[in-house]
């Protein structure tokens, strides 16, 4: 088409197409179409180009919490009960995978191509998207949503949704109210930032949240949160913002409440060295199958920081006070339990 080559140009440089990028290819179609079928080719193009194209209806989907498509251009979604194959809808060739996981990378204001395979990212409406490219994947580019629901309601709207029982609220409300450093852990896909953001919900008014996360998806109804994002290095290697780097400046910049959005690396050790001086009610999550491995699920994190088993124990127990396990029963997300850290001090 006439606009591919600009706006491909904007793609391929990490960036969005712009809403007057737009315009102007539809304008330019004007004599063609005439006044209402340009802005009506607008419409089409700011859907298929700023939008989700094709997997729009898809994500328009209450039920739907993950969108995953593959190198074939098949479309699997899970609604609660596994992931399952959305047979309405198909993407196309792996060529045709590539060019939206290319586009949606530029929404999110990343650049995905043979010099930078793979992207972490964040669409409007708090979409998380990861896409990686071949090599590093067979059969085709291949691209994950996490599409966040229940966003903001508090530990109210969990117990309406059935995650968590009134008994269960009220015993998570007095973790927050006593400033008691928690961590909530679970599997894959078992609601652990939903959770989270439930809790920090009822973290008071008058309290300074610092929230830190690999890609911003925690969203929190909360007046005073202040939010950083790790960075990946460009093309050439440079500007890399690793998590360690992030809960470092987090403690310089008066949280009363610490948050990292997903523990997973070397930053684990000052989390635990944060929690031991004095800053109280921090928090995070953990990918843990089981209440009962998280002591070694922090050990095998503590050793990518340098730490041994026994430092990581000694500062462990006198960090985390609760541990706050989920799980799926069926196709619902439930807490499973609320209890002390395993194995800790009694």
């Amino acid at each position: 088409m006439r606009w591919s080559s600009a706006i491909d140009e904007q793609v391929r440089a990490g960036q969005a197409p712009d809403e007057s990028a737009i315009a102007h290819v539809a304008r330019a179609e004007s004599v063609r179409l005439g006044a209402s079928g340009a802005q009506r080719r607008s419409g089409e193009l700011q859907a298929e180009l700023m939008g989700l194209g094709v997997l729009e209806p898809v994500v328009a989907d209450e039920r739907v919490t993950d969108v995953l498509v593959n190198g074939d251009g098949s479309v699997w979604v899970d609604r609660g009960e596994g992931v399952q194959r959305a047979v309405d809808v198909e993407v196309g060739d792996a060529a045709s995978v590539r060019r939206l996981a290319t586009r949606l990378s530029a929404v999110a204001g990343r650049r995905l191509d043979d010099a930078q395979p793979w992207v972490d990212g964040l669409l409007p409406r708090g979409i998380r998207l990861h896409a990686v490219l071949p090599p590093l994947v067979t059969g085709g580019p291949h691209l994950s949503l996490r599409i966040p629901r229940h966003r903001g309601g508090g530990l109210d709207a969990l117990v309406g949704l059935g995650m968590a029982t009134p008994r269960q609220a009220a015993q998570l409300r007095e973790v927050v109210s006593a400033r008691r450093a928690h961590v909530v852990t679970g599997g894959t896909g078992t609601g652990k930032t939903t959770l989270l953001a439930a809790l920090l919900a009822e973290v008071p008014a008058t309290e300074r949240l610092l929230v830190v996360e690999d890609v911003g998806e925690i969203q929190v109804r909360h007046p005073h949160v202040v939010r950083l994002q790790a960075r990946s290095a460009n093309t050439e290697g440079a500007g890399e913002v690793t998590m360690v780097d992030l809960v470092r400046q987090a403690l310089r910049m008066r949280p009363d409440r610490l948050v990292v959005g997903e523990v997973r690396g070397a930053e684990v050790r000052d989390l635990l060295l944060a929690l031991n001086t004095g800053h109280e009610g921090g928090c995070g999550t953990l990918h843990a199958n089981r209440a009962q491995d998280v002591p070694s699920r922090f050990e095998a994190l503590g050793a990518l920081a340098g730490m041994s088993r026994e430092a990581v124990r000694a500062q462990l127990t006198s960090a985390i006070e609760v541990v706050i396990h989920l799980r799926r029963v069926g196709g619902r997300r439930v807490v499973d339990s609320i209890g002390a850290l395993p194995g800790g001090a009694p």
